[in-house]
């Protein structure tokens, strides 16, 4: 987990299990350089909550009433696409893993996860990274290699090191993560992928993903 001395990250929470908010709400308090600027039971409303509470990372249940978390991720994604949306869910759903991330989602993480991973994922997700669970990755994968089996394919020349990159950040696998693994700073890391990223014409890792696998690139 990296983070600048200087950097306080506002999170807001979408959550309509109150225990779990209110978890949620004192987790992020409690955390040196976080603030949690907003705590909502529902999504009602949505454009006036992110207003008011002008988060850098969105925590967003998937399953609410009312407006759920994919058709909230998918607004947040057109209206405030400098957000980055973290969702939370009870279990692994590949219909609604995929439709999130279709949607824009940053990332995704399971509600059994702990405080520390809780903590990390905002951090990574803040950090342009899109922590999922293993579990999640892998059925991400498993959907995505039957998605536009058709697409064309481009000419796109990524390098080994980016190769190697990419195929991690396909893995699920964190910015600090891939750093430990390919023996490099997590500086370094966020260079790697900013080029894979204007290589790909993509701008979030979730388009990567999609795109590594429909072009058959690793």
């Amino acid at each position: 987990m990296s983070l600048s001395n200087e950097v306080t990250i506002r999170v807001a929470v979408f959550e309509d299990n109150e225990q779990l908010l209110e978890s949620l709400h004192q987790l992020i308090e409690a955390t040196i350089k976080f603030i949690c600027t907003g705590a909502f039971s529902n999504a009602q409303h949505l454009e006036k909550k992110i207003a008011q509470s002008n988060p850098d990372v969105v925590i967003m249940d998937i399953d609410m009433p009312g407006i759920n978390g994919i058709d909230a991720v998918s607004i947040l994604h057109i209206k405030y696409p400098h957000i980055r949306v973290l969702m939370q869910t009870v279990f692994d759903d590949n219909d609604k893993i995929f439709a999130a991330i279709r949607a824009g989602a940053s990332g995704y993480i399971l509600k059994k996860s702990s405080s520390a991973k809780i903590i990390e994922a905002i951090v990574d997700t803040y950090n342009g990274g899109a922590p999922m669970t293993p579990s999640v990755a892998e059925k991400v994968l498993n959907m995505l290699r039957y998605q536009n089996q058709n697409a064309q394919a481009e000419n796109i020349n990524l390098s080994e090191r980016e190769k190697e990159i990419l195929t991690l950040l396909v893995k699920g696998k964190s910015y600090k993560m891939i750093a430990a693994e390919c023996f490099i700073s997590i500086d370094t890391v966020n260079s790697h992928i900013k080029n894979i990223y204007e290589k790909l014409h993509v701008h979030s890792k979730s388009e990567a993903v999609v795109k590594a696998i429909n072009q058959k690139l690793i």
